[in-house]
């Protein structure tokens, strides 16, 4: 068997590897549900619950990998006991990477074609219900949709063609260097803006009664929110982490290498909260929308400004990267475990991967016009929501409790193995004297958030 390739550098690895989590839910998401959440007061909330329950399973699937050598699922065959069957499960959380791929591109896409759009003048001297035209016109042009959602995917398989150092590595320093550098020009603009104190005080200056305006009913809501979008955008769950864990050697321990991953991902949430809430109070704008926010609202508010064109198209080029190095980050994840389990190259990988997931990714760009009967969750919904759910809403969560207990328990790897693989090398040591709290404490608020989500959603709502 060939020798397994490696990042060359610690800096590759974090940034690989943030730039994996780094994505949608960081740029688009975050801002949207803090609007709805009240502001500054959810930034709190959010970002305890990063430190509470985000840096231990990203801390596992890390050493799950590096201690494996190889992708979550055969990570997990060549550590569990012999007659055991966590790998099976490893093999759901692969199909999560290749689900979160069928519409993935499909989002990616819209943000490249988005940035085309701008930068043309296509969406210059519209306003807000133009651009919602336009934007509907888009969704219900099944050869726009399936073009842009074919490029982003070709991107992200022509990088990951290219190797692990060569084409992930080097592509990921680029446009996280890129993304942050686009990220400081867009706030210093924003943040100059008549009325953008307002934006500022909303976002950074909590307001703790909105934690309770509606009684506790408000709070259970926010915590909920906030550790839902914790775990979204970490991207831990579905095994992401885990393949740029086996990449690694072992001088470093992984607690410390962890929390700059999840430094950087958190900073790049914190900063788009910079740039999109001072430019919409701005102009008047509701932050809390969801896809007309980017899409609709932001547009309009770029044509409002001078050079709107200029910074609209650094805008959605900014998006279109922090889209693509989750594609990239999840693609080398399906990379790895095709030449793994196949013992297949990366090119003849390429050549499997491209037609095949272009063809499953056709239903999520269909279901918004020629599949748009499909109505998958209810009412109003389309073929996308129903695999984001599935990802979300299940994958993520479970994926991460198979982690955790696979790493605590036993019956799993044990923890005793875990913090001997998570306290190689040099740096900051994982405390054994957390045993309890990541055995017990997360796990059952994993689940109590899993049921509140089924509750929610099919029960309540």
């Amino acid at each position: 068997m060939k020798q397994r390739e490696k990042l060359t550098s610690r800096l590759g690895f974090i940034l690989v590897s943030a730039g994996c989590a780094v994505g949608m839910g960081n740029v688009w998401r975050f801002p949207y549900i803090t609007g709805q959440y009240g502001g500054g007061a959810f930034v709190l909330v959010y970002i305890i619950s990063i430190i509470l329950f985000g840096i231990a399973p990203m801390i596992m699937e890390f050493a799950v990998g590096r201690a494996g050598g190889h992708d979550i699922a055969s990570s997990f065959q060549k550590l569990e006991k012999k007659g055991q069957y966590w790998h099976k499960i490893g093999y759901v959380q692969i199909l999560g990477n290749v689900i979160l791929m069928l519409f993935y591109t499909t989002i990616c896409g819209w943000s490249l074609s988005y940035f085309y759009f701008t930068a043309t003048g296509k969406l210059s001297n519209l306003n807000t219900e133009e651009i919602g035209v336009f934007f509907g016109n888009t969704l219900a042009n099944p050869y726009t949709l399936t073009l842009w959602m074919f490029i982003s995917l070709a991107l992200g398989i022509f990088i990951c063609s290219k190797g692990l150092q060569n084409g992930v590595e080097r592509a990921s320093k680029f446009m996280m260097i890129s993304l942050f550098a686009l990220l400081i020009l867009l706030i210093i603009r924003a943040v100059t803006l008549d009325g953008a104190l307002e934006g500022l005080k909303f976002y950074l200056i909590p307001d703790f009664s909105k934690l309770f305006e509606n009684g506790i009913t408000s709070f259970i809501a926010i915590v909920y929110a906030a550790i839902g979008q914790a775990f979204f955008s970490l991207s831990v769950g579905q095994g992401g982490m885990a393949i740029f864990g086996s990449y690694i050697d072992k001088k470093r321990r992984l607690t410390g290498e962890a929390l700059i991953i999840i430094a950087l991902d958190t900073l790049v949430a914190l900063l788009a909260g910079l740039l999109i809430f001072p430019a919409s109070f701005a102009f008047g704008v509701n932050p809390g929308q969801g896809a007309g926010l980017a899409f609709i609202t932001l547009p309009n508010i770029f044509n409002s400004m001078p050079l709107g064109q200029v910074w609209g198209s650094l805008f959605f080029l900014f998006l279109a990267m922090a889209a693509l190095t989750t594609v990239i980050g999840v693609l080398e994840n399906i990379y790895s475990f095709v030449m793994d389990k196949f013992n297949m190259s990366r090119t003849k990988t390429s050549i499997i991967l491209l037609p095949l997931l272009f063809i499953l990714s056709l239903p999520t760009t269909l279901g918004f016009n020629k599949l748009s009967f499909i109505q998958p969750l209810g009412e109003g919904t389309v073929i996308m929501d129903l695999l984001d759910f599935i990802v979300s809403n299940n994958i993520l969560p479970l994926g991460a409790l198979v982690t955790i207990l696979f790493c605590t328990r036993k019956f799993g790897w044990g923890f005793d193995n875990f913090i001997n693989e998570a306290n190689t090398g040099e740096g900051i040591k994982f405390s054994k004297n957390l045993k309890i709290y990541v055995s017990y404490i997360i796990p059952i608020m994993i689940v109590i958030i899993f049921v509140y989500e089924y509750l929610h959603k099919f029960v309540f709502n």
